[in-house]
């Protein structure tokens, strides 16, 4: 009887999973091995001509491209600012700051940070770009009235205002989950630390953090390929002034949809991106399992 239950067990659970494995394999498989397919030719949207396979031909473009690699820092520079320090980092700082606190604060700012995340990109976007508007902005005009210079944000310090939105926009993820793990903690070993007389850092660097490792590579990865893939600073500046904020999904926007609309182009650098995003993903796992 057993036996018959697994086996019956085992169906029953295929047909539950077969929607979902038909789903993915229709709106994320297949499109990605498309994509792969198109990055082999010269397919453009405005070519009356079937395309033409050209082998590896886009792929070596794109690596002799300096605004490939220049894409490529500035998503380095985007991830690590926003992403690594930005996200994981406050998040991280936030929930050892709240934890233990009971009072309205505490919510107040879960609140504000989880607004932050579930609200429509372009509606977040729209405000940032009228916050921090040279001209009529927010920000200048509060700068203005303390008697300081108003500054261009987005033409001046582009790359550091989209850094600055998007761990704004991004940090509630890591705050939710850091404390969440945090709150999950033996209370005895911060207990017996603080009879000890135990300093902040210590109680941090020896209990805490051993402790949260976990979930601390787990917010890692998602926070990094999160970043790495976001395409809401477009919405703020387009890639510019001078293609100082174009990370890689809107280089790969910009040769695709814009301009010539050179599809086997941009498909073959959303397979280089595609490619990047599976070795960081190696790599976390490889660290995870390392430690």
């Amino acid at each position: 009887m057993a036996r018959g239950e697994g086996i019956i067990s085992g169906r029953a659970a295929g047909a539950f999973s077969a929607p979902a494995a038909a789903l993915i394999v229709l709106f994320l498989a297949f499109p990605a091995l498309w994509v792969i397919v198109i990055g082999f030719t010269d397919l453009t949207l405005t070519s009356v001509s079937a395309p033409s396979f050209v082998g590896l031909g886009n792929f070596s473009r794109i690596f002799h491209d300096h605004f490939f690699w220049n894409a490529l820092k500035v998503s380095t520079g985007f991830v690590i600012g926003s992403g690594v320090i930005g996200q994981a980092g406050l998040g991280l700082l936030l929930a050892m700051m709240l934890h233990g606190e009971k009072g309205a604060v505490k919510g107040a700012i879960q609140a504000a940070a989880v607004a932050a995340w579930i609200l429509p990109e372009v509606v977040v976007a729209y405000c940032w770009a009228a916050f921090l508007d040279a001209d009529a902005g927010l920000l200048n005009r509060a700068i203005t009235a303390l008697g300081l210079p108003a500054v261009p944000w987005l033409q001046s310090h582009a790359l550091l205002s989209i850094i600055v939105f998007n761990t704004w926009r991004g940090t509630a993820f890591s705050l939710l989950l850091f404390s969440a793990a945090i709150a999950s903690l033996p209370p005895s070993y911060l207990e017996t630390a603080e009879v000890l007389g135990a300093p902040a850092y210590n109680k941090f660097k020896d209990i805490i953090l051993p402790l949260i490792r976990g979930t601390l590579l787990t917010d890692l990865i998602l926070i990094t390929l999160w970043t790495f893939n976001v395409f809401t600073p477009f919405l703020l500046t387009r890639g510019g002034p001078s293609f100082a904020t174009e990370i890689l999904p809107v280089y790969i926007y910009r040769n695709a949809f814009l301009g010539t609309f050179k599809l086997g182009f941009g498909s073959a650098a959303a397979t280089v991106m595609l490619l990047i995003n599976l070795g960081l993903g190696a790599f976390y796992i490889a660290a995870g399992r390392k430690r």
